[in-house]
């Protein structure tokens, strides 16, 4: 009898939704220490939301990574 695992995802899927979340924070983070008046500076408009693209990207591979390739 095989055991039914009630989770949506797998513990891999969850840990990638984390340091996806984490990368998230960071990159938001980032755009707010520019210096320049609105953040019109390298960090606010080219560095920041390069981050926050990562950390998108890194929660939809998350979301569809298939939990039964997860050991």
């Amino acid at each position: 009898m095989e055991k039914k695992n009630k989770l949506p995802f797998g513990k891999k899927n969850y840990k990638l939704m984390l340091l996806g979340i984490a990368i998230l924070i960071i990159g938001f983070v980032t755009m707010s220490m520019d210096g320049e008046p609105h953040g019109f500076g390298f960090l606010g408009l080219t560095l920041g939301p390069i981050i926050v693209m990562l950390g998108f990207i890194i929660e939809l591979f998350a979301i569809l990574h298939n939990p039964k390739d997860n050991k």
